[in-house]
């Protein structure tokens, strides 16, 4: 059943599954020729455009006497708009690689999948997935289907897989072990290889689990391969990481893509559709610059494990949240670290096989990136770590901008309206002087206003464009047809642009909850689709409705125009509810499948790993409902191998030493 097999994900990129570059079939090694010259090249084109941009605002706010709103309008313009020109490009770069087939690290030309084996001799990795108080049948499934694939590629002695438990509620570890003894026989002499660890302390949440496992058994492996709850991840996948990572020794990390999979509802399907269509491209361009200094995503990535303890022990920050305490958002700084201790990171968008699942609604999206919010805020205090990259320090910039530009594009909204209501409120008055001989004509420059609206919404959209070109030009088949892939992707930009106002707010509220240090509590994230209830959608978007009334009377009352201009926006934010309620329906999620619509590849072709997981998912339930009486037992583990993770020291002696020694004193006392 687990037979070898063309997986979707290796059909969506021809040359994704061991991809290898012409002229030399056999070499899995990295090399990245003109690193430097790439990253300046690209950082330049950024440079020139955000240029080009601030002078045509400066250019429309100078036109009349400026305001201090308008010199903050212009500053928080060119914070988005240069994060609008570094995905463009990005995407511009993964564009040209996908379109002739080229390596975005070597550069070469890709050559079709070969079957060189891989070569394993001596090099173990462990797989592990870090749970906490999670659907048990979906783990439990998932875990299997990853096992049963990596035993089809006849490389199981090479491999060890942990479910490592920090599941704190009682039944849930009841269940887990019952599982877990149902699992054992059905994996026969494999379970062997296998190991269950539930911590009864579960400190430092998620990177404390991964710690103690390497310090506890990390000797018996030179890599592992981190997967999430959700993770699913195919033997040949999880051969190619090994043999990559063994094949160059100066990489610390890889990183794969993972693709959204599974999802039932519209709103889960809308993110699955547009991951598919547009992340493969992005990451080619993502990888392109950012060379051996890419990012970790936390999970789906192959590490070595003599790096990561030697280089990765996280500590507490000093203070109190947002910026102090326990290090959230772990994998960007575990990616720092493991490039200023000299190893390389990379992001290999070659490799397919990975797979991950996302929330299924927008309320259950919307909490989890509350907690990714606070963990990509902290960043901003990491910024002064000493001896880490500039792309590093980049990696903490533009992740916290991922969430901060809703916020500051609500800011804009909010001090354009305020603008546009002053100038109403004086617009007739042409003498603003006693000694004033000629009156001071408004100036409206709406050639130059036209021409950068146009701008930006080609640098937003533009991605997307080129993604449905790719998709179009090279596996339309994939995504249900060239009409029904046409339609789809107007459906996604559709919804995408509906739901803009409604993320908006929501980050926005986030945001200023975290900044007043309420904390984002750790639990698990839902996963499968559920119908939300208009008590919750309601519960959750009032405010936003309430804000949207309110802000659209008042510049209705004082200036339509500009009304008019705000209505997408006002709309959004005021049909919230409806938006979250509709979005999150497993029947039009079905019907719009059952229509070819939002298909992605790995349901018009799919890969085997995740047809069993129905299956899995009735099998595990049905052994936790058995009367069966099961061996309640701990399960055996290896012997401790003591392996030291040492604590890094984030922070040296600098002019930010003697605030950092401070606030670490307040912390302790």
């Amino acid at each position: 059943m687990f037979g070898r097999q063309r997986t979707a994900s290796s059909l969506l990129f021809p040359m994704r599954s061991l991809a290898k570059i012409e002229g030399d079939p056999n070499t899995r090694e990295f090399s990245y020729p003109a690193q430097s010259w790439r990253l300046v090249i690209f950082f330049l084109v950024n440079l020139v455009s955000i240029v080009a941009g601030g002078a045509m605002m400066f250019d429309i706010l100078s036109a009349n006497e400026t305001t201090v709103f308008e010199l903050v309008l212009l500053g928080l313009f060119i914070i988005t708009y240069g994060w609008i020109c570094i995905a463009f490009w990005t995407g511009v770069v993964g564009f040209f690689f996908q379109w002739f087939r080229r390596d975005p690290l070597t550069l070469a030309k890709l050559a079709p999948e070969s079957n060189v084996p891989a070569d394993l001799n001596g090099f173990r990795t462990a797989v592990i997935m870090p749970i906490y108080n999670e659907d048990v049948e979906r783990v439990f499934a998932g875990f299997e289907a990853s096992i049963q694939s990596l035993l089809a590629t006849g490389h199981g002695s090479g491999f060890d897989f942990y479910l490592l438990s920090d599941s704190q509620k009682p039944l849930i570890k009841e269940a887990e072990l019952k599982a877990w003894r149902a699992l054992q026989e059905r994996l026969g002499a494999f379970a062997q290889h296998t190991y269950y660890r539930n911590r009864t302390q579960n400190s430092y949440r998620k990177v404390g689990n991964v710690a103690e496992f390497c310090q506890r058994w990390g000797r018996y492996y030179q890599a592992m391969i981190v997967l999430d709850a959700d993770s699913v991840m195919t033997g040949s996948c999880m051969v190619e990481l090994s043999a990559k990572l063994k094949s160059n020794p100066d990489v610390g990390l890889i990183q794969t893509v993972p693709i959204p999979v599974r999802q039932s509802t519209f709103f889960g399907r809308f993110l699955q559709f547009a991951a598919s269509l547009c992340s493969p491209m992005l990451a080619t361009g993502l990888a392109f610059w950012q060379t051996d200094n890419a990012n970790y995503w936390g999970h789906n990535a192959i590490i070595r494990v003599t790096a990561f303890v030697a280089a990765c022990g996280l500590p507490k920050l000093p203070g109190k949240a947002p910026f102090g305490g326990e290090i959230l958002s772990h994998d960007f700084v575990e990616a720092a670290l493991l490039r200023r201790a000299g190893w390389q990171v990379v992001l290999d968008a070659n490799q397919g096989g990975s797979y991950e699942e996302v929330p299924g609604n927008m309320l259950d999206y919307a909490t989890r990136d509350r907690r990714w919010l606070q963990g990509n805020i902290q960043h901003l205090g990491l910024l002064t770590m000493s001896g880490v990259s500039l792309l590093s320090r980049l990696h903490f910039l533009l992740g916290a901008l991922a969430y901060l530009s809703s916020f500051i594009w609500l800011m804009m909204l909010l001090l354009s309206s305020l603008d546009a209501v002053a100038r109403a409120l004086v617009s007739d008055q042409f003498f603003t002087s006693s000694y004033q001989l000629f009156p001071v004509w408004p100036i409206a420059k709406t050639d130059v206003i036209a021409g950068l609206m146009a701008i930006t919404s080609c640098l937003l959209f533009a991605p997307k464009i080129m993604a449905l070109i790719l998709a179009w030009r090279n596996h339309p088949n994939l995504f249900g047809g060239r009409l029904r892939l046409m339609l789809s992707a107007v459906i996604e930009i559709v919804f995408a642009v509906a739901i803009a106002p409604v993320m908006m707010f929501f980050h926005t509220v986030f945001l200023l909850s975290t900044l007043s240090g309420v904390d984002s509590p750790w639990q698990a994230q839902p996963r499968e689709g559920r119908l939300v209830s208009w008590r919750d959608a309601f519960r959750r978007t009032w405010l936003a409705s309430v804000m949207a009334i309110v802000w659209a009377g008042l510049t209705a009352h004082f200036t339509i125009s500009y009304f008019y201009w705000l209505l997408p926006v006002i709309v959004g934010m005021f049909l919230a509810a409806p938006i979250v309620r509709w979005s999150s329906s497993v029947w039009l999620g079905r019907w719009l499948r059952e229509q070819g619509l939002l298909v992605c590849p790995a349901e018009a072709e799919e890969p085997v790993e995740l047809q069993v997981i129905p299956e899995g998912i009735a099998r595990v339930a049905a052994d936790l409902n058995s009367s069966q009486s099961y061996d309640n037992s701990l399960p055996t583990l290896l012997p401790d191998l003591s392996y030291t993770m040492p604590q890094q020291a984030l922070f040296q002696p600098n002019w930010f030493s003697r605030r950092y020694r401070a606030a670490a004193a307040r912390t302790s006392s």
